[in-house]
C-alpha cells in the first residue's frame, strides 16, 4: 500500500481497498497488527494483518470479534451524570461542556487545598502509549496529583529480572521456533500468548520437547510433552532442585558461569541445599519428575542443543514470585543457554524499545505544580487507601479518583474494600469508559471514551520488538472522544497553558519513540521491527552494574533483600489454615482478558457461567457435582460460581477462572472478593494467587 493510495484526510485514513492498518490494544504480547475493513464510514471486520510476520493473519477469538464491541449496543456514546446512589448505575445524559465545566471546577477546588488529594488510577486496558500515559500523565504532573505505582501485573517479574540480567529483555520469541527443549512455566499461551505457541508448535514439529510448568491442567499442558502441576508459589523451589541436579551432574558451562555471572560460588552453596526429595514435598509433585526434567535440561546441555524458557506472570502472583523469577532466570546461564540464539529465557520483551516517556509524560511539569514530590499510591491496595483517613504518614484523604483504562472495582485485589472506598459520598469519581463497568456504577460522571477503531496511538510489545501504528479506522461513535482529548480540554478548563498541552494525537505518536524507529515507514507499512541482538548475551554483556547475570545483586542486598534468589513460603500457604483447606488461582479462561470482553454476549455465552475447576478428589468429599453451583469463601467474602469437576484443577488447588464484571457474575462478587491486599516480595505487586479457600454447595 502507497502513500499515494491513501485518504488525504489526516484523521480518518482510509485506504482505497477500505483496509486500515492498526494494532490490538490489549493486555496480551502478542500485539497483534490489525486490518480493519470499512463499507461506507462502517468497520464490518476486524483481522489479523497477514503483512506483519508476529501476527501472520491469526487474531484471538476475543479481538477477532473487536465490531461486536465497538458496536455494542450498551456502548456509552454521552457523557453521564450520576443522580441514583453510588453503585446503582443510575445517570443522565448532560453535554460536554457541562460535564467538563464541573469536573474541572470540583478537581480545581480540591487541588486548591492539596492536589495529592486527586489520584489518577489507570492501568493496561489500553496498551497504547498515546491513549494511555501521555497527555494523561502530563495532565496529573501539571496538576500535582498523587502519583500511581501501577503493580497490577508485572512489576514483581520486572523487578526481578532487571536486578538479574539488568534488563526487561531476553530471547526474541521467533527464535523459540528453533529451540529443543521449550520450559513453558507459568503461561497458557494457548489463552494468552497465541503467537508464541505457534512457534512453540514450530519447534514441536522439528522435534522440540514442550514441558508445560502450571498448577493447572491448561489447554497448553494438554499438549505439551509432559507437564508439572506444581502446588501454587513453590517455582523458586523447583528452580532450586533443577539447579542442583545440574551441579550434581556437572552439566554446567564452566566457561560462561566464569566470565559471565556474578555471584556463583553462593548460588551453588545455596542449590545444593535443594535436593529434588525437598523440593518435591514443597511443589507437590513426585522426586522422580523433578528428575527427569532437570535430565532433559542436561541432555540438551550436553548435545549442546538451545534451552529456552517462555516464563509468564501467572507464577509472580504470590508473596515469593519475585524471587522466584530471580531464581529460575539463572538457569540459563548454569547451562550456557544464551550462546544460542534459541536458548535463554524470555518473560518480557518491553526493555527492547526506545520509549521517550519523559517526552510524552513530562515530569518537569511537576516544576510548575507547586508540589515537587507528590506521594505514590500503590494501585494494588487502593481498597485500603481509599478507606484512609488523613495523616502525616499517609498524607490528605483520597478526595477524587479519575479512572480511565481501568475496572478496578473488578480488578483490584479484596474487592469487597475496594467497593466500600468507591461507595464513599465524599469521594468525587471520574471515569473515562466504553461501558457502564463496575466502576462506573459508582461514578459521579461517566465519560464517553473511544475505542481502538476510532483512534490514533501508537505500541511496544512486552512478547516480541515490533513497534506499531494504530490509525482511526471510523469516526468516534456519538459523542466518544480519545482519552488524549479528554485531559486536553481539562487542562484548558484548568489555565494550563504550556504548549504540551496543544500536542495532537499524531504529534504525541511522532514523540514517544527516538530516532530508532523510522516514523515514515511506520506509517506505510503499520509495523517497524526494532534491531536487536540476536543473541543478546552470548557474550555476557548483561546490563547489569557487573556487566553480569547477578546471581548475587548488591543492589537488592543494600535495600534489605536477599542478595540470592530466596525461596518464600506463601503468606496463605496450604495447610496453614483448617478452615480453608484449598488454595485458588484464578486464571484467565479463554475468552475474557482481564474483565475487558466480559460484557461481549457471545464470548460470555462461550464461557457457560463463573466456572470453578476442582478435582474429583477434592469434590467428592464435598458432595460436589460437576455443574452444580458452589460458594467459594474466605474471611475476606464469598462468590458463586458453576463446579467444573475433572483433571484441569490439580489436588488441592481450585481454579476460579477469570475476572468476571461483579453485576453479569451469579452473585454480584468475582474471585478478587477473595483475594488480598498484601503484596509479593519485590515489585510491591499483588498476590492474586496466594489465597486460601474453602468450597461448599450454595
Amino acid at each position: 500500500m502507497t502513500r499515494e493510495d491513501r485518504n488525504p484526510d489526516p484523521l480518518i485514513d482510509v485506504p482505497r481497498d477500505g483496509r486500515v492498518l492498526g494494532a490490538c490494544p490489549h493486555d496480551c504480547p502478542d500485539t497483534c497488527s490489525l486490518l480493519t475493513t470499512v463499507r461506507d464510514g462502517v468497520a464490518i471486520k476486524v483481522q489479523g494483518n497477514p503483512g506483519h510476520p508476529q501476527t501472520a493473519g491469526v487474531l484471538c477469538t476475543k479481538v477477532s470479534r473487536y465490531t461486536e464491541r465497538t458496536y455494542h449496543p450498551e456502548r456509552v456514546l454521552a457523557p453521564l451524570r450520576r443522580v441514583g446512589p453510588k453503585g446503582a448505575g443510575r445517570f443522565e445524559p448532560v453535554s460536554w461542556d457541562e460535564a467538563l465545566d464541573d469536573i474541572a471546577g470540583r478537581l480545581k477546588a480540591i487541588a486548591v487545598r492539596d492536589p495529592q488529594a486527586i489520584v489518577p488510577y489507570s492501568y493496561a486496558g489500553t496498551m497504547g502509549l498515546v491513549q494511555g500515559e501521555s497527555m494523561a500523565a502530563r495532565f496529573f504532573h501539571r496538576l500535582g496529583a498523587s502519583l500511581l505505582d501501577r503493580t497490577l501485573c508485572a512489576s514483581a517479574g520486572a523487578m526481578a529480572l532487571e536486578a538479574t540480567l539488568g534488563t526487561r529483555q531476553g530471547t526474541r520469541v521467533e527464535h523459540f521456533a528453533d529451540a529443543r527443549l521449550i520450559l513453558i512455566w507459568g503461561s497458557n499461551p494457548i489463552n494468552s500468548n497465541l503467537h508464541f505457541w505457534r512457534y512453540a508448535l514450530e519447534a514441536k514439529r522439528k522435534g522440540a520437547k514442550l514441558v508445560c510448568i502450571d498448577p493447572r491442567r491448561s489447554e497448553t499442558a494438554e499438549k505439551c510433552h509432559a507437564h508439572l502441576a506444581l502446588l501454587p508459589g513453590s517455582d523458586a523451589a523447583l528452580a532450586y532442585a533443577l539447579m542442583h541436579e545440574l551441579i550434581r551432574n556437572d552439566w554446567l558451562d564452566h566457561d560462561y558461569l566464569a566470565r559471565h555471572t556474578l555471584g556463583w560460588a553462593e548460588l551453588r552453596e545455596r542449590a545444593l541445599q535443594w535436593p529434588p526429595s525437598r523440593a518435591a514435598e514443597i511443589c507437590g509433585l513426585t522426586e522422580a519428575e523433578i528428575v527427569a526434567l532437570a535430565a532433559d535440561i542436561g541432555a540438551s546441555f550436553q548435545r549442546r542443543e538451545p534451552v529456552a524458557i517462555r516464563l509468564n506472570y501467572g507464577m509472580q502472583r504470590v508473596r515469593g514470585g519475585g524471587n522466584a523469577v530471580r531464581a529460575i532466570a539463572c538457569i540459563p546461564a548454569l547451562i550456557g543457554a544464551w550462546r544460542h540464539r534459541s536458548g535463554g529465557l524470555l518473560l518480557s520483551s518491553s526493555g527492547a524499545f526506545p520509549v521517550q516517556r519523559a517526552v510524552l509524560e513530562r515530569p518537569d511539569l511537576l516544576r510548575r505544580s507547586g508540589v515537587a514530590h507528590p506521594r505514590t499510591l500503590n494501585m494494588s491496595t487502593i481498597g485500603n487507601d481509599l478507606l484512609r483517613p488523613a495523616s502525616e504518614a499517609f498524607g490528605p484523604r483520597i478526595e477524587a479518583l479519575v479512572v480511565y483504562n481501568s475496572n478496578p472495582v473488578a480488578v483490584a485485589p479484596e474487592s469487597g474494600k475496594v467497593v466500600a472506598g468507591f461507595a464513599r459520598e465524599d469521594l468525587f469519581t471520574v471515569v473515562l469508559e466504553h461501558f457502564r463497568t463496575d466502576t462506573a456504577d459508582y461514578a459521579d460522571y461517566v465519560l464517553p471514551a473511544t475505542t481502538q477503531l476510532e483512534h490514533w496511538d501508537i505500541h511496544s510489545s512486552y512478547g516480541h520488538t515490533d513497534v506499531l501504528l494504530n490509525r482511526p479506522a471510523i469516526p468516534p461513535l456519538g459523542a466518544a472522544k480519545p482519552n488524549s482529548q479528554i485531559f486536553r480540554e481539562l487542562a484548558r478548563r484548568l489555565g494550563f497553558d504550556e504548549p504540551c498541552f496543544a500536542d495532537d494525537d499524531l504529534a504525541l505518536c511522532q514523540q514517544a519513540f527516538d530516532e530508532r524507529v523510522d516514523f515514515e515507514r511506520l506509517l506505510v507499512e503499520g509495523h517497524v521491527s526494532l534491531a536487536v541482538p540476536e543473541t543478546p548475551f552470548a557474550e555476557g554483556q548483561f546490563p547489569t552494574p557487573s556487566g553480569k547475570c547477578e546471581f548475587f545483586s548488591a543492589r537488592l542486598a543494600a535495600a534489605g533483600h536477599d542478595g540470592l534468589p530466596a525461596v518464600l513460603p506463601n503468606y496463605e500457604a496450604l495447610g496453614s489454615d483448617e478452615r480453608y483447606p484449598l488454595a485458588m488461582i484464578s486464571p484467565p479462561p479463554r475468552n475474557f482478558l482481564n474483565s475487558t470482553f466480559v460484557n461481549v454476549d457471545s464470548l460470555r455465552d462461550g464461557e457457560g457461567g463463573p466456572n470453578l475447576e476442582i478435582h474429583p478428589d477434592d469434590a467428592a468429599p464435598r458432595q460436589i457435582a460437576d455443574g452444580a453451583r458452589v460458594r467459594v469463601f474466605n474471611d475476606r467474602g464469598s462468590y458463586h460460581c458453576i463446579a467444573r469437576v475433572g483433571l484441569r484443577a490439580r489436588p488441592g488447588v481450585v481454579n476460579g477462572l477469570g475476572v468476571w464484571w461483579r453485576k453479569l457474575s451469579l452473585s454480584g462478587t468475582n474471585a478478587n472478593e477473595l483475594t488480598s491486599q498484601k503484596l509479593t516480595d519485590l515489585g510491591a505487586a499483588p498476590v492474586f494467587y496466594d489465597c486460601l479457600v474453602e468450597v461448599e454447595p450454595a
